[in-house]
């Protein structure tokens, strides 16, 4: 039982078309990147990895009646929109494509992942600093927020104002100075704030204009909004999306534990006794506050840590990343107390089973998952369920289960052991488990 209030669930903007409709206008955005990722997966054999080596673009080209643009174009959609993953030098069906004819709720999440990622999708001006773009795509947020709340056509020059005035205030918050050529940064921090005021409108207007102009292109390129001459309109797909990432953090910060604002620790804790579904819900809004990398490096550094609850919770997180997580969960596989987590992860999200998922792990694995996985619940868990928890072994019986676990090494075997023992209402049982425990714990046979 929780004491977690509820709300009911919120209610899109008035004049947000049904989620049919949403679901159509994505197909129809993403029809190219579909139609390419159906062709890359029935395609046998390597060369249609990225980058889309050139005979498999001119096939590509040549089979589906486009131009080689639009071919590497819908490639690049279809791979950000979890289309089709990439293994090698393989491309195979992602889960999304499979499910796209029938599940309305799987294209959003597509299109909304292609969403995320305008910026790759739209090459940002040639000879801009990095730096630049980045504030840029970091004050892109409130730009769409104004076009949300605007619920209409807004004029080029006051997205304009206020990108500037977010890029001023990212400046300030890290305390940068914009610097002139010729210029030396100014002593006194007094001094500092005021080349601040004066120098960031000179940073310039011509700068800004041209990085909001990209934004707006990139926007307009995945069909989240729509150019007129001098003003910019969010489409019902760019409003849904808008309003989503909106009511994700507005939940998060009206949770009891106020979430969006706890390390991924204090998050993952504060989740702890929540039913999946809620769980999620919590994960996806401490997630939107978050930038992708930064929140994956927090949820596997929680991971490497002593406690198995945390460890297991990190990555079902990280199942809610999806695709953005992949290349680090991938890297992790080397860590002996992550990669029964890692292969799991990884088996699930290139479509298999979840219950058919156990079967990629080794019997080593599985052992010292087990293990891990009673640790977890000694720690935080009921007696009964520590008890229950020795039906999950895959070793069949309780000797066989008692030496291979001795064999594992995990760093909790005796403690899990001494806890089994003290918990299980079978005296000769306990006896033997407790025996064993005692073995390990003196390096006997």
């Amino acid at each position: 039982m929780t004491t977690r209030r509820t709300r009911p669930a919120p209610r899109p903007p008035e004049g947000t078309p049904p989620r049919t409709e949403l679901a159509r206008q994505a197909r129809a955005v993403l029809a190219d990147a579909v139609r390419i990722a159906h062709w890359a997966a029935g395609t046998p054999g390597p060369g249609t990895a990225a980058p889309l080596a050139a005979h498999a673009l001119e096939r590509a080209a040549t089979a589906l009646e486009l131009s080689p643009a639009q071919v590497r174009a819908g490639w690049d959609r279809a791979r950000l929109a979890g289309l089709i993953e990439l293994h090698g030098d393989t491309a195979r069906p992602g889960w999304r494509l499979r499910a796209w004819d029938r599940d309305d709720s799987a294209v959003l999440r597509g299109w909304v992942a292609l969403f995320d990622a305008w910026s790759l999708v739209h090459a940002a001006p040639e000879g801009i600093e990095a730096g630049a773009v980045a504030e840029a795509v970091e004050a892109v947020p409130q730009v769409l927020s104004l076009l949300q709340l605007s619920a209409g056509p807004v004029t080029v020059p006051a997205l304009l104002d206020l990108l500037g005035q977010r890029v001023a205030e990212l400046q300030e918050e890290r305390c940068e100075v914009p610097l002139g050529p010729g210029r030396t940064a100014p002593a006194a921090p007094e001094t500092a704030a005021s080349a601040l005021s004066a120098a960031a409108p000179a940073r310039s207007a011509d700068l800004n204009a041209l990085l909001l102009d990209w934004a707006l292109e990139g926007l307009a390129a995945v069909g989240a909004l729509t150019l007129g001459q001098g003003h910019a309109t969010l489409t019902p797909l760019g409003n849904w999306a808008v309003w989503v990432k909106l009511e994700q953090i507005c939940v998060a910060a009206q949770s009891p534990a106020g979430n969006i604002e706890q390390s991924a620790a204090d998050m993952l804790l504060g989740c702890a006794r929540l039913t999946p579904g809620p769980a999620r819900d919590e994960y996806r809004a401490w997630l939107a506050a978050r930038t992708v990398g930064s929140a994956v490096a927090e949820l596997l550094a929680v991971a490497r840590g002593e406690d198995a609850l945390l460890r297991g919770l990190a990555f079902e997180a990280l199942r809610v990343v999806g695709a953005p997580a992949e290349p680090e969960v991938r890297a992790v596989l080397a860590e002996p107390s992550l990669r029964p987590y890692a292969l799991l992860w990884l088996a699930e999200y290139e479509g298999n089973d979840p219950d058919d998922a156990q079967d990629v792990l080794s019997r080593e694995e599985s052992t010292w998952l087990w293990v891990d996985t009673a640790a977890a619940v000694a720690d935080h868990g009921e007696t009964g369920l520590l008890v229950r928890h020795l039906d999950s072994a895959v070793q069949g019986t309780v000797p066989a289960l008692l030496d291979e676990v001795r064999a594992v090494g995990h760093p909790r075997t005796v403690q899990v052991l001494v806890a089994l023992a003290a918990a299980h209402p079978d005296p000769a049982l306990a006896k033997a488990v407790r025996r064993a425990a005692f073995q390990v714990h003196t390096g006997g046979a």
